[in-house]
């Protein structure tokens, strides 16, 4: 089993004094999706805000491809191969698709011909391409959903996460946001994804994480939830 690419160990934080997380750990390898699930203000997006240096740790470790990140810049962390796409998508909208996707790119020349190019992102959404013109603020909520995949994918990283994935897509946007992670996983891309669809993650996820109150309660594999319905009502359950 290859070893993990984003390790987390016993990670705490908060904000002030009113502390959110208290002990969350969890791994990802290469070409794995995780889900971080749970019900709304349990610390599922503190826990990615910790990830990518935009809250400091309190306690705890994480560790990309064994290297400590806590402490870093989000710059630093994302030249070790970390992307988001953020939840409400935060796209530059004063800024044209194409200016977006190459806003923050990164080469990363090992990749070859699976490197993610702009050529390569318009021909994974051909829609952006005939957008490619229009200003952020001209474009639908899925096409801006696009836009902050693509803009994630073209600094070619190895992990990419996604808080909120659908949230707010009409039905038929969010088939094709699905579509899309299943097609990332294929090409290999580890992904974490945080997201209230639990049926479209179970197909999609290899493991599941569930937190609670700033605590994981539970960790397993699609077949090991669907098997204990119990968690699912208990944890995410409205």
């Amino acid at each position: 089993m290859n070893p993990p690419y984003l390790s987390v160990r016993g990670l705490q934080a908060g904000y002030g004094r009113a502390q959110v997380l208290f002990d969350i750990s969890f791994d990802v390898r290469p070409g794995e999706v995780v889900t971080l699930l749970g019900r709304n203000g349990m610390g599922r997006s503190t826990t990615i805000k910790c990830l990518f240096g935009m809250l400091p740790c309190l306690g705890g470790e994480i560790l990309v491809d064994g290297c400590a990140t806590q402490g870093q810049p989000p710059h630093r962390i994302a030249r070790q191969g970390l992307a988001i796409v953020p939840e409400g998508r935060q796209i530059f909208t004063e800024l044209t698709v194409e200016e977006n996707l190459v806003a923050t790119s990164r080469v990363n020349e090992g990749k070859g011909a699976r490197a993610w190019t702009l050529e390569r992102v318009y021909g994974f959404f051909p829609r952006l391409k005939e957008r490619r013109t229009n200003l952020g603020w001209q474009l639908s909520g899925g096409e801006q959903q696009m836009l902050a995949i693509g803009r994630a994918l073209m600094t070619n990283p190895r992990l990419i996460v996604l808080d909120e994935a659908t949230e707010g897509l009409a039905p038929v946007v969010r088939d094709e946001i699905w579509r899309t992670l299943a097609e990332l996983k294929r090409e290999g891309l580890a992904q974490i994804v945080i997201d209230k669809n639990v049926n479209r993650l179970l197909n999609l996820a290899d493991r599941h994480v569930v937190i609670e109150k700033g605590r994981v309660v539970w960790q397993g594999d699609s077949q090991a939830l669907r098997a204990q319905p119990a968690i699912i009502h208990q944890y995410l359950g409205v």
